[in-house]
């Protein structure tokens, strides 16, 4: 018989990062997707567990609703999820409600038809063990150089205010800006936050068995029915397939106080297939129909998913999990990448914990239900399999028919994901009143804002709307007016926003959603509907949708911030922060050309005022200056100085203030000003001092902010000794130009070799103005190499193993 081992799951044993936008506390299939949705946004993330590996024996969640699906589908996981089926998938035949696995079929189950293909949604649910979740998730991490680590555990949190810090057992120390508590129902996360919890506590518990059983064919057959609910009168729940030789099957309710002995929940077992046979206790899991709900999923940096955020009476909480993931994926990205103040992460707890009690509720009102129809039916009954009289007939009928009238459906646990009292939807007048209650049994496709977007078929060749609009935010569009198209795109672009138009003329989409125009959250779910933009405008939905307040575009006017920003192209992740300081004369617009070559290479850069050396407090104002840069910025942080913003950053870091916001990881040191000045007669005079590139020649001199002459002012002595007179235990890179006359490379040479981690280049042909000479390309270049060594211990990534130039 075909079978698959994911019996264990080993966890990578490689140590976390020391620094990360967002730290994942838990490797379970929650934690795990969130950091293939993070990634998948741009986010430099990482995970840590303190087990060593996920076992099969726990398995938990087996099935998967089409909403989860659709989330696999996102992430490109999907087929590798189908394919790794435990036991043969023709064994899957539908729950099967039954009085034993080899018993009588008491309300008939629709079998699967090989020749009708017709569905009623673009997506079908799925059964897969967790721990096949575990090593997909693993594998497609791994692809990605997503860092997983087993075997660290989490024992404190300290937070600032420009981070966090987990530290762990062994006094490992890692650095995020965010931390994700995914790690379970007693999740260590949840109580260093010091969150309470709120709900019901259960008056009986339940036990969940996973049994081995020896070959059965000879008994079962060859593709027996892989998931059933039995109902009988010493065993009730699911008995379902994990393995060809391994089972789950559910035993109780006990009393709180009673530990069922082994033989106790074999019997179960037995009674649950149907026959005797031989069983081996693989393992026991207590559960319980209780609710249990975070008082908030959000305190400061520490955000919670799935059970550490909320667990209930089992039915589809894992598939909650994955749903806190995709709400909270999209705007953790867009508040580190700035397009988005944090205030957007309150709406996280505002619409997923308000979804979860009514999910909560509606379980536990269910599985009540559910075990007063089960008395009914013990009162009935239940009749030995082996009895076939009229009467076991006839009782077997009457419970068919308790159990049809009693049933309820979950779709409206699996679709209706609806945020009816959310900060950032924009809701239509009066819809919120007109609105049906929630109903977990049952769903109907609701276009209207805050509701799950309606998922359909696009082309002949199978692709659907949710494939069309990917990771983005998307306007939905069925006019042919362009214009609140073009708004939109300019403001998201405006923004930083991943954004697409999809235009549905013609699909039988406009009488689902009703409406002309319709914008689309990353999470799928309608965040503004109209026919024309509202007041306001475009700004005004994403100002409401992104949290209340508008962003900055890629580059700011200096007069609109006290620095210049350059990010990340859309779509990569953050690979750290460069502050850039001026020198003498030079603006923030000096360096354009700088920040946008390193931002291409993935490093978000801040470009500050170069500081007034004249000012006795120069080094406070710099260090004000460089607190307010540092805010929220990605580590690892580099400081890069010019000129006299060298020689400050030199004599402020000498400081050894290292609990300053601003302190760095490393500094970058171009040219820094020595006691020499660099007076001038002309204009051109000053231009061939500071660099031969005509292109930075025509950005000096079209800048009326520029300061000529400023070369001619002297660095105070104090300042030089301040920056020459200690070495400092951070990472340097020092560039000087070989043709600058303005630095004293004998001082600069000492001190360079009296510092435990630095470097001396030297750039040929390079003036004083070393990052903006001819040279340009491969002093960025240069730049770009140190700071990738920051997380490889100064180690380059690239060495000349032989050459013959």
């Amino acid at each position: 018989m075909a079978e698959r081992d994911v019996s264990t799951v080993r966890f990578p044993d490689a140590g976390p990062p020391e620094d990360v936008e967002v730290l994942i506390v838990g490797a379970g299939p929650v934690g795990l997707s969130a950091a293939v949705e993070l990634h998948a946004r741009g986010v430099a993330v990482a995970v840590v567990d303190q087990a060593r590996e996920a076992t099969l024996v726990r398995a938990g969640a087996m099935g998967h609703t089409p909403r989860v699906v659709e989330h696999f589908r996102r992430w490109r996981v999907l087929q590798e999820i189908r394919d790794e089926w435990t036991f043969p998938p023709e064994w899957n035949k539908g729950i099967r409600l039954v009085t034993s696995l080899v018993g009588h079929e008491l309300v008939p189950t629709p079998r699967p038809s090989f020749v009708d293909t017709g569905r009623g949604a673009a997506e079908e649910a799925l059964r897969r063990p967790q721990t096949a979740l575990v090593q997909v998730f693993l594998r497609h991490l791994a692809r990605h150089g997503v860092r997983v680590s087993g075997g660290w555990r989490l024992t404190g949190l300290r937070e600032d205010a420009s981070g966090i810090e987990a530290i762990g057992e062994s006094g490992g120390v890692i650095r995020a800006r965010y931390v994700l508590g995914a790690d379970g129902g007693s999740s260590t996360v949840r109580r260093l936050a010091g969150i309470a919890r709120q709900g019901e506590h259960a008056t009986e518990k339940r036990v969940r068995l996973v049994v081995r059983t020896g070959d059965l064919s000879g008994r079962i057959g060859p593709a027996p029915s892989g998931t059933n609910i039995v109902v009988n009168q010493r065993a009730d729940g699911f008995l379902a397939a994990i393995s060809p030789r391994e089972w789950r099957v559910y035993a109780g309710p006990f009393p709180l106080d009673h530990e069922p002995t082994e033989a106790e929940l074999l019997d179960t077992a037995r009674a649950a297939f149907g026959f005797d046979l031989d069983l081996e206790l693989a393992s026991a899991t207590t559960f319980y129909h209780a609710t249990r709900i975070a008082e908030t999923f959000r305190a400061g940096r520490v955000l919670l998913a799935g059970d550490a955020a909320h667990v209930r009476t089992p039915g589809g909480n894992l598939g909650e999990g994955f749903g806190d993931v995709v709400n909270l994926g999209w705007k953790l990205a867009a508040v580190l990448r700035g397009s988005a103040p944090e205030e957007l992460l309150d709406s996280y707890d505002a619409e997923r914990r308000r979804h979860n009690w009514r999910v909560a509720d509606f379980a536990l009102r269910r599985s009540r239900r559910t075990q007063a129809t089960l008395a009914d039916i013990r009162r009935i009954g239940v009749p030995d399999d082996a009895d076939l009289s009229p009467d076991a007939r006839q009782r077997r009928e009457a419970i068919g028919t308790l159990l049809r009238e009693s049933r309820l459906g979950g779709d409206g646990v699996t679709f209706d994901e609806r945020y009816d009292d959310s900060p950032v939807i924009w809701y239509e007048d009066g819809q919120l009143d007109a609105e049906p209650p929630w109903r977990g049994d049952g769903y109907t496709d609701d276009p209207r804002p805050g509701h799950r977007a309606p998922n359909g078929v696009l082309d002949p060749y199978g692709g659907t709307l949710y494939d069309r609009i990917g990771n983005d935010f998307a306007l939905l569009v069925l006019s042919a007016d362009r214009e609140a198209e073009r708004a939109f795109a300019a403001e998201a672009a405006a923004r930083r926003l991943p954004f697409t138009v999809v235009h549905l003329d013609g699909t039988g989409a406009g009488e689902v959603y009703d409406a002309p125009l319709v914008l689309v959250r990353p999470d799928q779910h309608v965040a503004w509907r109209g026919a024309a933009l509202p007041e306001g405008g475009a700004a005004a939905v994403f100002d409401r949708v992104l949290g209340g307040s508008r962003v900055s575009p890629n580059w700011r006017e200096p007069h609109m911030a006290s620095y210049t920003e350059f990010y990340a192209p859309q779509g990569l992740r953050t690979r750290g922060t460069v502050i850039v300081v001026p020198g003498r004369g030079e603006t923030q617009r000096t360096y354009t050309r700088l920040g946008k070559r390193l931002a291409a290479d993935a490093y978000e850069v801040r470009i500050i005022d170069a500081p007034r050396i004249d000012q006795p407090d120069v080094l406070t104002r710099l260090g004000d200056a460089l607190t307010e840069a540092a805010g929220g910025a990605a580590r690892p942080l580099a400081l890069l100085g010019a000129d006299t913003g060298a020689t400050a950053l030199a004599a402020l870091v000498a400081s050894d203030d290292t609990s300053a916001p601003w302190w760095p990881d490393a500094l970058v040191l171009a040219g820094p000003a020595g006691g020499a000045t660099g007076a001038t007669a002309s204009w051109d005079e000053e231009l061939d001092l500071r660099t031969h590139c005509p292109a930075h020649r025509a950005v000096l001199s079209g800048d009326e902010a520029f300061a000529r002459d400023a070369l001619a002012v002297p660095v105070p002595p104090e300042l030089l000794d301040a920056a020459y007179g200690r070495a400092v235990e951070l990472p340097h890179l020092v560039l000087v130009g070989d043709a600058d006359p303005l630095v004293d490379r004998e001082t600069l040479s000492r001190a360079v070799k009296a510092a435990p981690a630095a470097r001396l280049a030297v750039v040929g042909g390079a003036h004083h103005d070393v990052l903006n000479d001819l040279q340009h390309r491969s002093v960025a270049a240069e730049i770009v190499s140190f700071l990738e060594t920051l997380g490889n211990r100064l180690v380059p990534v690239i060495s000349v193993e032989s050459s013959t130039w």
